[in-house]
């Protein structure tokens, strides 16, 4: 327990310098944006002196570094600036958006995970076999489609002919679970199989390299239940594919700006789609950092977990 504390403490003490590099890289990269935030701000009409004036009142002249302290210093009051006229606070509009991009994330990766256990376990137990054969067949086309067609082909099959689900807007979990649930499960899915089918050629891997371990035929031999030995071969073999589950994660995130725009849900996808098209760099800014900053928490509790599930990975 002592190791797993000691190497935890480890990996939380480098994000926050992960999170500042973070900032840099984002705030350096859209500072090169075209985008002119005085035009966005003052409209067409404004004149060269009017759009002078606001640059220098709002420090847009000032040197990189000064702007980027300035950037750290709103930072640490959750402020991200305004977006363009109409002008609303980023944050509050991240706070809107975030929870739904939460959502379909989370719900993805549940469902990555359970078709990730159930192919990539049923591929090693019965190895050689035609299950491992239909698994891998499954993982290899699952790898191969892209989340965006696989969406466009849900929509098509199951709301436009079959109607069986919506074919986009969101519903309120707290109004209606069910209707929740109905409008994203295909978006969910859609971002889900790339992923599954990654692990689970991964988890078989390992479940095979486990099972063709001593301690596995020894425990086989003494008698103990198929059960608890692959219970006990899951876990060990759970080291790699967790460590890939926190990269995935970020595709998650990342993939959920394409699927919420082609399932018209009101996420981060949309204000960073809006933002773009609209020049507005203070939203895409925020949009950005926020999903760069939830990718490396992730990382950071998939490294925790890999500790957790497996003492054998707690060394100094």
């Amino acid at each position: 327990m002592l190791a797993f504390l000691r190497l935890a403490l480890r990996r939380v003490a480098i994000l926050p310098a992960m999170v500042l590099g973070v900032t840099l890289l984002v705030f350096v990269v859209l500072q090169f944006s075209p985008a002119d935030p005085a035009y966005n701000a003052l409209g067409e009409g404004a004149t060269a002196e009017a759009r002078a004036a606001f640059a220098d009142a709002n420090g847009l002249n000032d040197p990189l570094p000064v702007r980027y302290f300035r950037f750290l210093g709103n930072l640490l009051h959750l402020d991200l600036g305004k977006t363009v006229p109409p002008s609303q606070p980023v944050a509050d509009r991240i706070a809107t958006a975030f929870p739904l991009t939460l959502q379909l994330t989370l719900l993805g990766l549940l469902i990555a995970v359970v078709l990730a256990l159930l192919l990539g376990v049923t591929g090693a137990l019965y190895r050689d076999r035609w299950p491992d054969q239909l698994t891998r067949v499954l993982s290899i086309a699952g790898i191969a489609v892209p989340s965006f067609w696989l969406g466009i082909m849900l929509i098509q099959e199951l709301a436009l002919r079959r109607e069986i689900f919506p074919t986009g807007g969101y519903t309120n979990p707290a109004d209606d679970f069910g209707g929740w649930l109905s409008t994203m499960i295909l978006p969910a899915v859609s971002l889900a199989v790339p992923v599954a089918a990654s692990l689970a050629r991964l988890v078989r891997t390992s479940m095979v390299a486990e099972l063709d371990r001593d301690y596995v035929r020894t425990a086989t031999g003494n008698g103990l239940p198929r059960g608890v030995v692959v219970r006990g071969v899951l876990r060990n073999a759970m080291v790699t594919p967790l460590t890939v589950l926190g990269l995935r994660v970020g595709y998650l995130l990342s993939g959920a700006v394409v699927i919420e725009t082609i399932f018209d849900l009101p996420g981060m996808g949309k204000l960073i789609l809006e933002g773009t098209t609209g020049g507005d760099v203070a939203l895409v800014q925020g949009t950005v950092l926020t999903i760069a900053v939830v990718f490396l928490v992730v990382n950071v509790i998939a490294d925790l977990l890999v500790l957790l599930v497996n003492p054998r990975v707690r060394t100094v």
